[in-house]
């Protein structure tokens, strides 16, 4: 795969020589025939916001510092298409650069395991995020920017975004994060064509994009999409910091044509998501003198191999120095704890003239006790307001760049309204470690719209985040030392309230010196053979407390602490089935939580024992948390009692 000549820029050019000009004619012919061959033969893509982006591609791509030979090196610029649907100009344009084959792109756009899928991945090299959800692009450029401000190298970052797109609100949550911290190494680049799929964008849902980003504090041009010069020009005087405020991030609004450069599909919304026939394939190929290798494509296209492309994998955070767990021995709350083990990583690992560990938080720094990583390391902590949206994102993409970063807000905010965020942080592999806080029923008095109740249903749906939920803080201290050494996402959660420890049948701390918490492995509480009581999270203070009441009336309770909700420990389910009874006990709706997961395994394993599942059954009511569990059966007297009845059967 060779670079096409002539289309790389160098910024301190003041203009376009003759024969780069002549270069991105060639390199524009050829990439109409890539985005019109291969959209046409998978009869599915969007061909005309690629026409419409292509010359903008070939602008950012050109004066970018980013190439097939430094795909990972820390100074890198970083190129975020938010648009994906346009992959197909995309891959043209990483074609024309050298990081993939012409001959690939078109055989396997849209085919089943193949790298060129329908919105762009990062299995294509030269690739940096997967997009396509609308809206999100933005904000992982803002990280990507604000890695290299952390890093203190000269790398920029550049976002291409559609005009329909600015209809989103997480925009402007990363217009104003951006400006608060002073990312002037970020560049947007708007395709302003007027089209979206409804119609002109106007009718559809009317915005003036320039005032939007000049309002945030934005640098703002307008410039013509199509003119090789003038977005060359405009580019590279960015670069130099040619802008009226070289402290702020620059947005650039091109005008542009929808399907540019084939007249019969020019301006017309209905090419923004439909393929050619192959009769009008074969004449918008006439209409722009394109020799027609139609029949050439088809046959190869039907005989060419698979490209699955770059194998990805979890980002590195190197060095991190984790640090011995501490053992509480008064009552407190789980969330104090982890906030003691973040202000311990920063102080074990933000020395150094670039911090290793970030925070990023959405206005509940107190709440979500991050105030002492923030008095610790404050060039390291990241007050993103209430956006959540934009925050998640940002956090990811940080993560992607290599720095162990916790995101923690409510439970409700981190998860529920930020999910499809955090599922494309899952796409992208990110890292990311989500901490949250005020879960479930034990929120209390903040009423339902708080009692965030679906959180493992939700991270569950996920499919790379590993899922924690802490009995006590004692092994909230070990939970959030050991998601600081993996790679993967993480997510932890845990209540409001401060709660007793658990204790060993002598009193002393169950989650002591030498516990070391092991993933996928359920913790023996109790040992019992009449019935097993399995407990998560906040909701295990109740279920501990039955179980003793239990006890006291002469049923052998078996506890089983199970912090670890994904990798789950199905063994320790077959255990529990022993007895020949199992109760579970959590803070979580019923139906798709602990008791859900325990009731799959022990279908799956064919196993024989009755089962009884307590949980939320409804949203809560607005009052004291344990009166709130009470309602919802989840008193410790109500535990007990159903822990007798099992038992008796």
């Amino acid at each position: 795969m060779v670079p096409m000549p002539g289309m790389s820029f160098d910024a301190k050019q003041s203009v376009l020589t003759d024969a780069q000009k002549s270069a991105w004619a060639e390199a524009r012919k050829a990439a109409v025939e890539t985005i019109l061959v291969s959209t046409s033969l998978a009869a599915s893509g969007h061909p005309g916001g690629s026409l419409s982006c292509i010359d903008l591609l070939f602008g950012i791509y050109g004066i970018s510092n980013i190439h097939p030979g430094n795909l990972h090196a820390d100074d890198r610029d970083v190129v975020i298409v938010s648009n994906g649907h346009i992959s197909p100009g995309v891959y043209a344009t990483l074609a024309t650069h050298g990081f993939v084959a012409t001959s690939d792109v078109i055989t396997g756009f849209r085919k089943a395991g193949s790298m060129f899928a329908g919105h762009i991945e990062t299995k294509v090299p030269g690739v940096e995020w997967n997009t396509g959800n609308l809206g999100q692009g933005l904000s992982a450029g803002a990280g990507a920017a604000l890695a290299r401000k952390l890093r203190g190298n000269d790398g920029w970052s550049w976002v291409l975004m559609g005009d329909g797109e600015q209809q989103k609100g997480q925009i402007a949550e990363a217009r104003r994060f951006a400006v608060k911290f002073g990312l002037n190494n970020l560049v947007c680049v708007v395709d302003r064509n007027f089209l979206q799929i409804g119609g002109d964008t106007r009718e559809v849902m009317d915005q003036n994009v320039e005032a939007d980003f000049a309002a945030a504090g934005w640098n703002v041009c307008t410039i013509d999409g199509h003119d090789p010069a003038e977005i060359f020009e405009t580019f590279a005087r960015i670069r130099r910091g040619e802008v009226p405020d070289a402290s702020r991030p620059t947005c650039v609004v091109a005008k542009t044509v929808m399907s540019k450069g084939v007249p019969f599909m020019e301006n017309k919304a209905h090419y923004h998501g439909s393929p050619l026939s192959e009769a009008d394939l074969r004449k918008a190929l006439a209409e722009c003198g394109i020799p027609d290798r139609v029949d050439h494509w088809k046959a190869a296209r039907a005989a060419a191999p698979i490209q699955a492309g770059i194998h990805e994998d979890w980002p590195t955070f190197g060095g991190i120095e984790v640090g011995p767990a501490v053992t509480r021995t008064a009552a407190t709350d789980c969330r104090s704890a982890y906030g003691d083990v973040l202000e311990d990583l920063a102080r074990r690992n933000n020395g150094g003239s670039a911090p290793k560990v970030l925070g990023v938080s959405s206005d509940l720094e107190g709440s979500v006790k991050m105030s002492g990583f923030r008095k610790i390391s404050p060039k390291a902590f990241f007050e993103g307001g209430i956006q959540e949206h934009n925050n998640a994102v940002v956090a990811g993409r940080l993560a992607r760049e290599g720095f162990l970063t916790f995101f923690s807000t409510f439970g409700v905010f981190g998860v529920c309204e930020s999910y499809n965020q955090q599922r494309l942080n899952d796409i992208n592999m990110a890292g990311l470690k989500v901490v949250c806080t005020h879960l479930g029923l034990d929120v209390g008095e903040d009423g339902p719209t708080h009692q965030n109740i679906d959180y493992v249903g939700l991270m569950l749906g996920t499919f790379g985040f590993e899922v924690y939920l802490p009995l006590d803080p004692n092994q909230t201290d070990r939970v959030i030392r050991h998601a600081a050494t993996t790679r993967c996402n993480t997510f932890v959660g845990m209540g409001r309230s401060k709660m007793p420890l658990v204790t060993k049948p002598d009193g002393s701390p169950f989650y002591d010196d030498a516990y070391t918490f092991t993933p996928g492995k359920m913790d023996v509480i109790r040992e019992g053979t009449d019935v097993t009581l399995v407990t998560m999270g906040a909701a295990s203070t109740y279920a501990l407390a039955g179980a003793k009441l239990a006890a006291e009336r002469g049923v052998s309770v078996q506890v089983l602490g199970c912090a670890s909700i994904r990798p789950f420990d199905v063994e320790c389910v077959r255990r529990a089935a022993t007895t020949g009874a199992i109760l579970t006990v959590e803070d979580h709706a019923v139906q798709t939580g602990l008791g859900a997961l325990v009731a799959q395994t022990v279908a799956d394993l064919g196993l024989v024992a009755r089962l009884k599942r307590l949980g939320a059954t409804r949203y809560g009511t607005s009052g004291p948390s344990p009166e709130v569990f009470r309602e919802q059966g989840m008193s410790a007297e109500n535990i007990a009692s159903v822990l007798v009845e099992l038992a008796r059967r």
